[in-house]
């Protein structure tokens, strides 16, 4: 059955009646004429610039959620770039390594997090490097014996790595602590999965990590070396001789001595 548009119910009137109560002038009861809704759409146009202090904090809200939109940029190079690659052997601890070079123009700090830090540590497990420095980080983890005759190398690991990193004002010793003090000037460089590689089968990622670890292992005693330098000479346990105060002392013994002998 078709609506006829035409005819109205006596309730029309008092349907819109009700919408038109908040256009009525309060000084009179005639309706509003074009002058004052046009009065009001302009209102309703002007208001918010009326509220200045509203506006300027919304322009920033939208300034710094554009800015959590922006791609963070980075200040540190990974190689491997996003993998972590371990030979596969369960049942032993195995190692991994990851370059990690600092291509920014100022001193960055870069720390270790890992989703299983009872089966997994990292050495060093934090540094800060000057601008184009780099260093071998080895990475340790306990490979669980697979259940079920599985073949775990086969599946994707759970665990995970995460480096992050923070902009220092200049050399100073790394501690853990700085990342806690500016947790909002810290960056997550990557985060990094875990690959597990079958050593009896030679490729092109095993024999990579072969390289990094033998270069981590030549750092690392390099590092155990004690510096040379021409300064004092380090004999027995902590002795220090030092030939200008040997030379001075030798010369005060003497002068006491002729100032005995000539009394």
């Amino acid at each position: 059955m078709a609506i006829d548009t035409e005819q109205k119910s006596p309730s029309d009137g008092k349907v819109w009646g009700i919408f038109k109560l908040p256009f009525r002038q309060t000084g009179n009861n005639t309706r509003t004429t074009p002058s004052s809704s046009s009065a009001s759409n302009l209102y309703v146009q002007t208001q918010p610039h009326v509220e200045g202090s509203n506006h300027h904090g919304s322009a920033i809200s939208v300034s710094s959620v554009a800015k959590s939109l922006l791609p963070t940029r980075r200040r540190l190079k990974l190689d491997p770039a996003n993998k972590l690659y371990f030979p596969y052997e369960p049942g032993k601890q195995v190692r991994s390594a990851v370059r990690i070079k600092n291509t920014s123009r100022s001193y960055t700090a870069f720390k270790f997090q890992t989703t299983a830090p009872k089966s997994c540590f990292m050495r060093p497990p934090g540094a800060i490097l000057a601008p184009g420095e780099s260093i071998i980080a080895t990475v340790f983890k306990f490979v669980e014996p697979p259940e079920n005759n599985e073949k775990q190398m086969d599946q994707k690991s759970r665990v995970k790595f995460k480096i992050m990193s923070l902009k220092v004002k200049g050399p100073m010793d790394y501690i853990p602590e700085l990342f806690d003090e500016q947790k909002d000037q810290v960056a997550i460089e990557q985060i990094l999965q875990v690959v597990f590689l079958d050593p009896e089968r030679p490729c092109p990622a095993l024999e990579k990590l072969k390289c990094q670890l033998d270069e981590a292992d030549a750092a690392l005693e390099a590092r155990k070396k004690p510096p040379e330098d021409s300064g004092p000479r380090i004999i027995g346990e902590g002795l220090v001789i030092d030939e200008w105060k040997e030379r001075r002392e030798r010369y005060l013994a003497r002068q006491q001595v002729e100032g005995v002998d000539s009394a």
